[in-house]
């Protein structure tokens, strides 16, 4: 198993188990503010730490929440038209308390403000006609150091986890409940990590480097998980229109157009250090909509946003997260330009308010900071984004106290000695194990792993009940070479199958891979790389025909992948084939008069693979690495050569394909997806080395095919198809009042493909019955439902053309399973 997948296993466990904390040297105050006559609440109201400038304001539900290192005794709550009151408070311990203000009459000469104008709306006006000049990306370049830390702690800790029989072995954990302040949840912390890391920026050309120096996780040494350490992986920019919150398309408070999703109000002025500045609230204008609630302190000279805090909105259509709150402090760099100086955001990750989740915090201080100078050319020319230090994982704790701003709690110092003790518990081995199996479909047993599990059973036409046993080498075996196997049966045609290859790493990053494989199976030709096989269970239940049109095939195949750098890499590959007719699929031709049967198609193909794809991410494991996607474009070329008289191949030809494919968020809209995919066959071939369009004889959807075509209805020598698909993240369902409660979403998608096909090629192969060329262009358009219960997607599918070819669907419903923000 993989290193990233066990860390992965080890969350997964923490979710379940938890593990050892110590309570916070922290003070943490959370209160309600209400008005004495009227017991209303009070929004906005001024909260702030006596003789101090840190402070916060209460929410539309009069409720606000502390959490400080910094020793204080007291805070003061004002706010116009009350009287102000001091409140004392305990030191290093979580508090709740209401406050009842009185009201008193007010005079204010400090703003004069026309009686027509929100003064509020003034103040934004400056701020955006100010954003390039208060935008750090205005620079031409820029560079800082950071320090970020990341703790993980299990929230909605309660009895009945507590009394739960599979952690009866774990009960020393809970006496280290703490709550937090922001949410009055219970939590446990289970993770924490640190990093120190250069920054490099430049606008154009666009280079952004990120070089970790130093890395520290709990219970993990691992170059993959260090990579997402930094800020490479973690960006917010106020000063943009939207933002990302794990999924594009928040508005942003201070955005051109924010009046039209903010409202705003003018609540205080006063000096932050020695710049005076206005303190103005923003809220949301309707529900459901992808905005912010809180505050922000802007200067009133250079309209820089000084200090802001913001909240997700109640009432968000995005899953899993509860709750988001950003903290953002900014500095004035030579009494002219300003730039961030410290972040603070905190996630709740709940699938229902009261389940047991997780919080996700995070910190980062920004220092050493100068812009406008030239970057060194040894950092423009690295070819990764993020580069860990050789030395990164191996600083002493000597080095982590010199360098940190400020001293870790002592529950974030016992966060590091949690795994250990965890692992100590002797049932724990057993319950990694299980988790396994429903995190990567294996079963761990030391130097091997069974599975895939999904793959154990499944039912086709050809060979009726299908028994599958597989396995492949753990990570205990080797962290460098991989080796797999297996052997299945079917019992209506009484034939055994069986595979087997080996994967070996030559380096993790930049990746250097060489694999070999063999199998001797059956498979389903035209169907799209993505789909599921069918020897997957999961296949077997969701065919929407009987299946017919699978064929037994003798497969070898090894390659060498190299890539050169982050985004660009090649692949060479070789693969020999012999495919078996069957009375379904036959292989014949014309002989003078007469059809006659070919027998076995043999063919040998030399391929090379180009992929660009800019700033594409992955989380690397031992062997698999996982796909993070990019902003960009993703470029993949092929040139294929089949090699005649190559293990007694019998055809020489060639082929050459291209896709292309790209997210673009076109926010508030949502996003908008598209696949390009062209290509050409040189050459005189059989059939099934045509372009056989992926069809799709499942319910399941399949974005890679054709989902209301049939396997074999149509191939070409020459050939071009679109893919485009809007996802618009309930834009119009938010609004409709008995359906945004369900928080649904709409997607709409069409695609097209337009090919040729030459008679030549029945030279050597005739075409089977249902195979036809593609005379005019082929049509298919959905319209679909997505996050049905958070997981769900239903289509309901229309085939436009083609409409007279015998047992096709006119109209169908597909359904995905689908885990999206």
């Amino acid at each position: 198993m993989n290193e990233f997948i066990k860390n992965r296993i080890l969350l997964f466990l923490f979710l379940i188990f938890c593990f050892i904390g110590t309570k916070a040297q922290i003070t943490k105050i959370r209160g309600t503010v209400k008005d004495s006559i009227t017991s209303e609440p009070l929004p906005f109201v001024n909260i702030s730490f006596k003789n101090s400038s840190i402070g916060t304001v209460t929410n539309t539900d009069g409720v606000f929440f502390f959490e400080t290192r910094t020793p204080t005794d007291s805070i003061i709550i004002s706010f116009v038209g009350y009287q102000t009151q001091s409140r004392s408070i305990q030191k290093n311990i979580y508090q709740e308390f209401q406050v009842l203000l009185s009201p008193q009459s007010v005079y204010l000469d400090e703003i004069v403000v026309l009686p027509t104008e929100n003064p509020a709306h003034a103040i934004l006006r400056n701020i955006i006609a100010n954003k390039k000049n208060n935008n750090p990306k205005k620079f031409d370049s820029y560079t800082y150091e950071l320090y970020n830390k990341v703790e993980i702690d299990i929230n909605n800790v309660d009895d009945k986890l507590k009394s739960n029989r599979f952690l009866k072995d774990f009960q020393f954990i809970f006496d280290f409940v703490d709550t937090n302040a922001i949410t009055g949840k219970t939590y446990l912390p289970i993770f924490i990590t640190e990093s120190f890391s250069k920054y490099y920026y430049n606008r154009l050309p666009r280079i952004e480097r990120e070089i970790i120096t130093a890395t520290k996780i709990s219970g993990v040494e691992d170059e993959s998980l260090s990579q997402f350490t930094g800020k490479m992986y973690q960006k917010i920019n106020i000063y943009e229109n939207f933002e990302t919150v794990f999924e594009p398309g928040f508005v942003s408070p201070i955005a051109d157009f924010g009046l039209l999703y903010y409202k705003y109000y003018l609540l205080d002025s006063a000096f932050i250090g020695n710049q005076w500045c206005y303190q103005i609230s923003f809220l949301p204008k309707r529900t459901m909509e992808r905005v912010f609630r809180g505050d922000f302190w802007v200067h009133d000279t250079t309209f820089a946003i000084k200090r802001i805090q913001m909240r997700m909105a109640k009432d968000v259509n995005i899953n899993y997260i509860n709750d988001f709150v950003a903290e953002y402090e900014f500095e004035q760099l030579d009494d002219s330009v300003w730039f961030l100086s410290q972040e603070n955001l905190f996630f709740d990750f709940n699938i229902t308010d009261r389940s047991t989740g997780f919080f996700g915090r995070k910190t980062t201080h920004y220092m050493n900071i100068s812009y406008n100078n030239e970057l060194p050319p040894e950092i423009t020319l690295l070819n990764d984004n993020v580069i860990v230090n050789e030395n990164a994982l191996i600083k002493d704790n000597l080095y982590w106290e010199e360098k940190r701003p400020y001293d870790l709690t002592p529950r974030e110092k016992d966060i590091y000695k949690m795994v250990d003790s965890i692992q100590q518990v002797p049932i724990y081995k057993t319950y990694e194990r299980i988790a396994g199996m429903f995190v990567m479909y294996h079963y761990e047993l030391g130097y091997f792993e069974l599975g895939p599990y999904y793959k154990t059973f499944s039912f086709n036409e050809i060979e009726g009940n299908r028994f599958r046993l597989s396995a492949r080498t753990s990570n205990q075996f080797s962290t460098k070479l991989m080796i797999s196997g297996f052997v299945a049966y079917g019992e209506k045609d009484n034939r055994f199958k069986y595979g087997g290859g080996l994967l070996y790493i030559f380096n993790k990053n930049p990746r250097r891979a060489f694999a070999v494989d063999y199998k001797y199976d059956m498979q389903q030709l035209g169907q799209s790389p993505f789909a599921l096989t069918e020897d997957n269970f999961f296949t077997s239940i969701l065919r929407r025909n009987p299946n017919y049109k699978i064929s037994l095939v003798t497969d070898f195949n090894t390659y060498y992948e190299h890539e050169w750098f982050q985004g660009f890499s090649n692949k060479i590959s070789f693969n020999h084939k012999r495919i078996e007719p069957t009375q379904y699929i036959p292989f014949q031709k014309i002989y003078g008069a007469d059809t006659i049967s070919t027998g076995d198609l043999k063919t040998s193909e030399l391929t090379f693979n180009i992929r660009l794809a800019k700033n594409e991410k992955y989380l690397r494991g031992e062997f698999e690495r996982l796909n993070l996607g990019t902003d960009q474009p993703i470029l993949n070329i092929f040139l294929t050569a089949g090699l005649k008289n190559v293990f007694q191949s019998d055809y020489e030809y060639y082929k050459i394909s291209a896709n292309l494919s790209h997210k673009i968020p076109i926010s508030p809209l949502g996003y908008f997806k598209y696949i390009i995919d062209a290509g050409q066959v040189f050459g005189i071939v059989p059939y099934p080395y045509l372009k056989l369009h992926e069809g799709n004889e499942t319910y399941a959807f399949d974005k890679y095919a054709f989902n209301m075509m049939n396997y074999y209805e149509f191939a070409s020598d020459r050939y071009i198809s679109l893919y485009a698909e809007h996802h618009f993240q309930g834009f119009f369902l938010n609004k409709i009042p008995l359906l945004k409660k369900l928080e649904l979403r709409e997607v709409v998608s069409g695609k097209c493909l337009i090919g040729e096909l030459s008679n030549k090629h029945q030279k050597v192969m005739l075409y089977p019955e249902g195979l036809y060329s593609l005379s005019k262009p082929y049509y298919e358009v959905s319209a679909g439902i997505e996050n049905i219960l958070k997981i769900l997607r239903v289509d309901a599918m229309w085939r436009l053309s083609y409409l007279d070819h015998e047992n096709i669907d006119k109209f169908g419903l597909r359904v995905t399973l689908q885990i999206v923000f």
